[in-house]
């Protein structure tokens, strides 16, 4: 069906009466193909990153300033995820297990964006988080890290 023309191919040139039947056939197909992607794009894109992106006619270039909007949703979500990492405490409203295992799935969702938080960080964040009651065990464990 060649629904990826227009986002493989740049478009092609106007069609005149000297242009061959193959011309006039790609330039069809790549229009109808460039149409087709743009309402699909439109439809499965979530309004409210809808809204932010101009107004095209091109699929290649609405699909380009989707990935700038996304890159900088990424940056915002870095950010947040930081500061989630560094400022969460252990209350004991939960078990220390499953305390443990957010703040290491926190760490895994900056993987999806291409960083990565060293072990020994997240170590260390994760022993940051705990209250004063757990200091005997962050010195036994700095004692036994350092040997």
């Amino acid at each position: 069906m060649d629904l990826d023309l227009a986002l493989l191919n740049d478009k092609p040139t106007a069609i005149t009466d000297k242009s061959s039947e193959d011309e006039k056939s790609f330039h069809k197909s790549w229009e109808r193909s460039n149409r087709l992607s743009l309402m699909f794009m439109r439809i499965t894109i979530a309004n409210n990153i809808k809204s932010t992106i101009p107004q095209t006619e091109s699929a290649r270039e609405y699909l380009k300033f989707v990935e700038e909007r996304f890159r900088s949703a990424d940056k915002s979500l870095a950010g947040t995820l930081m500061a989630e990492l560094t400022t969460m405490k252990f209350d004991g409203s939960r078990s220390m297990q499953n305390h443990i295992i957010e703040m290491t799935n926190i760490a895994a969702r900056f993987r999806t964006l291409g960083m990565k938080v060293d072990d020994t960080l997240l170590v260390q964040f994760i022993l940051n988080s705990l209250p004063l009651e757990y200091g005997p065990f962050q010195i036994n464990y700095n004692t036994i890290k350092d040997k």
